[in-house]
């Protein structure tokens, strides 16, 4: 229930506190206060809880004659192959980019929502949320005469304050019931993109307020037995920029989900229904059981990791994502205290669930990938947050760039994780160092060459680069994180639907490399320009400009920093159709040597709103890399000259980084100078040391710089710093989170006028005092 509903019983109770009420009229205010409830907001319980649920007396039932093992396999097998024929459905068929290139999944779920079986294919990450919006169904809608339950019906949803990773993400889910009783439910979950928000594409970074975020859907029917409700249908059309978009994808999602149901309903005709549902049931269980056997076997102790976003897609700041997992025996916890707080007007604020969505993806994609994909994966790990930080946003805090956050909980397990099962004896995963965790990308929008309007993105950032392991280089711009079998797609496909083109596309970038005794996967660079439209726009909502996104592992180096980088005021189509030579572009040559004369050439942080692109204006991004394992003066040097030789890195980095010395001509390693070269570095290292407590006493400040926007805890403290800005200008608060004032960022456009306006007087001043000599 929502807080206004909270505040009225509240009222109500206050009111009749000194009144004595017989039982039916205490009934009569019980049911006047249950039938002018104003608004259901998310369930408060629901939403926190990651917990397998409790058996159901059905449940119990059906494993109280114990279960056969073997058949429990077999139906796990046949579930697993109908969940792959229903992700391969959608990602045939969907219309969406998302669907195309793998950002989706199709799901099994228990009775109460659990989710017992995902796709081999597709988002792990969804694993951990969607079990939220049918508990919400199970508890407001099951029973709600103007609603109900019933066969064939679907239920869409999402809205990442009810369940999602992000609100990009739509779900169709669907009952199967026998004998007019829930006993599992099957989703599929598709990347759609476009929904209707501020900016096309569905991530808008210039969001300020919840409403800019697009559709926010929470659970609702729209497939009423069987027949999709067109009155529905057509209201969500009329909400997105891209109409076809959403009837297509909704009628895939449905076909895939009924499909589904199909192969499960000849699982659950040849076992029985008492078989099926044992099945789901135990199976979540056994990976519960599993898991705290697993965390039995971690060494006590507890693993820190700090994180830093540096910017809010509008402007520079440094904000923290704290985190730090303890082992106590078959318990651990998870501790995100100490991260900064929401900021009330800036898209970047993600809901808790979707940052656990994404440790998730890091506990069964890197932790233990041998496990079933089920919900019971995080339900034996404690989950400590404080509520109103940008990791654990409010109900009013925008969210249309979730991402940021979530995504720092993705590396915030990933990375510790080498560190924690490191000495274990056996392990289920490989030591690995961090997976490139920013979205890398161009969103898009605007009318195409066919006259359609619409707005999505590019599968480019489906390249991110891969972490370097213990025995290995990383694999250059291999997957995104969250779905390791994602495609990249073909640019030439994307060319017949919308009117740009990769002038440069996936090309690897020289340096662009997590240095180390292994290096991290490198990341290819784009270069983008639009054509022969009235209305087109590129944006980018990547932070990592000025700081790094991820570190390396046991001395190896994090990624680089990326900037945007844009070529305006000029047509470079028309300036290679007439010199064709000219088409030996990178952003290294364009950016260095400015070729074409009269252009406007610059470069920013990476979080652009919608930019209007004319013809031929130049917008240059670069994929990143995965971190570096272990000390680059480690590397084999063979491996560096080899590196060298087809330009993956510079002369310099060969040389400063890796210590190695070689012949420029030939390629061929001086062993013994470079082996001298390695000495002399460590030496220097040696020299520059110093004591650790020494180290800290330099190092370490009572407060952040004044002149940084800082957000966060600052040391081991519950006590948060941030820059709260009032009439009277900036001001650093230090408190907890409690206490902490609303923080927003002043409105950009203010700013530039207050500074134009303070120029403007600076020189009236300068004129008259002109003035006044002459005269």
């Amino acid at each position: 229930m929502t807080a206004l509903h909270d505040d009225l019983t509240a009222a109500a109770e206050q009111r009749l506190a000194t009144a004595s009420l017989n039982e039916q009229e205490q009934q009569w205010v019980d049911d006047f206060m249950d039938e002018t409830t104003l608004f259901l907001g998310p369930d408060r319980e629901i939403m926190r809880s990651h917990h397998i649920t409790s058996r159901s007396e059905f449940e119990q039932e059906c494993l109280a004659d114990g279960v056969d093992p073997l058949q429990v396999d077999r139906i796990r097998k046949r579930l697993a192959g109908a969940l792959d024929e229903g992700f391969e459905m959608c990602e045939a068929m969907g219309a969406a980019p998302g669907a195309k290139w793998g950002d989706l999944t199709t799901a099994i779920y228990t009775a109460a929502g659990d989710v017992t079986y995902l796709s081999c294919h597709g988002v792990i990450a969804f694993s951990a949320i969607l079990h939220h919006p049918i508990r919400y169904i199970m508890k407001y809608w099951k029973d709600e005469p103007t609603v109900g339950i019933h066969p064939g019906d679907g239920f869409i949803h999402n809205d990442a304050r009810f369940g999602n990773v992000h609100n990009t993400d739509q779900s169709m889910i669907m009952p199967i019931i026998r004998d007019d009783r829930i006993i599992a439910w099957v989703a599929a979950t598709i990347h759609e993109g476009e929904n209707g928000a501020c900016e096309p594409g569905g991530m808008p970074s210039g969001s300020e307020t919840p409403f800019d975020d697009g559709l926010r859907m929470s659970p609702f029917k729209i497939v009423e037995r069987g027949e999709l409700r067109r009155d529905l249908l057509t209201f969500l059309q009329h909400s997105v920029r891209d109409p076809k978009l959403q009837l297509a994808d909704l009628k895939v999602k449905i076909g895939a989900v009924q499909r589904i149901q199909e192969r499960v309903d000849k699982i659950i005709d040849e076992v029985g229904v008492e078989t099926f549902v044992a099945a789901l049931r135990i199976t979540v269980e056994d990976v519960e059981a599993e898991v705290r056997r697993r965390i039995r076997e971690l060494p006590d102790g507890t693993v820190r990791f700090n994180q830093f976003m540096d910017s809010t897609l509008k402007e520079n700041i440094l904000i923290k994502l704290a985190c730090s997992i303890t082992v106590r025996g078959d318990k651990m916890t998870i501790d995100l205290r100490g991260s900064g707080p929401e900021i009330l007007n800036r898209a970047i604020n993600s809901p808790l669930c979707s940052v656990k969505s994404m440790m998730m993806q890091a506990i069964l994609a890197f932790w233990w990938p041998d496990l079933p994909r089920c919900t019971s994966a995080m339900s034996p790990i404690e989950i400590i947050s404080d509520e109103h930080t940008w990791s654990d946003a409010g109900y009013d805090a925008p969210m249309g760039q979730s991402l940021q956050a979530s995504f720092r909980g993705f590396s915030a397990l990933q990375n510790p994780w080498a560190k924690l099962q490191f000495s274990n004896p056996e392990k289920f995963s490989n030591v690995i160092a961090p997976w490139f965790n920013q979205i890398n990308t161009f969103l898009w929008g605007g009318v195409t060459q066919h006259g359609d309007q619409v707005g999505n993105l590019c599968a480019d950032l489906n390249g991110m680069g891969g972490g370097a392991k213990a025995f290995r280089d990383g694999e250059d711009a291999v997957s995104p994180l969250f779905c390791a079998m994602a495609d990249t797609a073909e640019q030439e496909v994307m060319e017949e639907e919308v009117p740009f083109m990769q002038l440069v596309s996936k090309r690897i970038v020289r340096d662009n490399q997590g240095f180390g005794k292994y290096r991290g996967g490198m990341g290819y660079e784009m270069i983008v320009a639009a054509e022969g439209t009235p209305l087109w726009g590129f944006m980018t909502v990547t932070s990592g400009a000025k700081f790094s996104s991820i570190s390396g592992q046991f001395g190896g180096y994090g990624c680089n920093t990326y900037p945007l980088a844009t070529v305006k005021g000029v047509n470079v189509y028309d300036e290679l159709r007439r010199n064709p030579e000219r088409f030996d572009l990178s952003i290294e040559k364009v950016m260095n040597e400015q070729p074409f004369e009269g252009a406007e050439y610059s470069t920013s942080h990476m979080g652009l709103q919608f930019d209007v692109a004319k013809d031929g204006e130049l917008y240059m991004i670069s994929q990143g890399t995965g971190g570096g394992y272990g000390d680059p003066l480690e590397r084999a040097p063979e491996d560096v000259v080899a590196d060298l030789e087809i330009d993956r890195i510079s002369a310099k980095v060969a040389h400063d980084i890796y210590g190695v010395v070689y012949a420029p001509d030939t390629f061929v390693v001086d062993v013994d100078a470079t082996e001298t070269l390695r000495a002399s570095m460590r030496r220097d290292r040696l020299s520059r040391g110093v004591p650790y407590g020494e180290f800290v006493e330099k190092f370490v400040t009572p407060e952040p710089p004044q002149d940084l926007l800082y957000y966060g805890s600052w040391g081991d403290t519950e006590e948060l710093t941030a820059t709260h800005f009032t009439v009277h200008g900036a001001e650093r608060v230090t408190t907890t989170i409690d206490k902490m004032p609303i923080i927003m960022m002043p409105d950009r456009r203010e700013l530039k006028i207050a500074e134009l306006t303070a120029r403007v007087k600076e020189l009236e001043s300068k004129h008259g005092e002109i003035v006044h000599r002459k005269s």
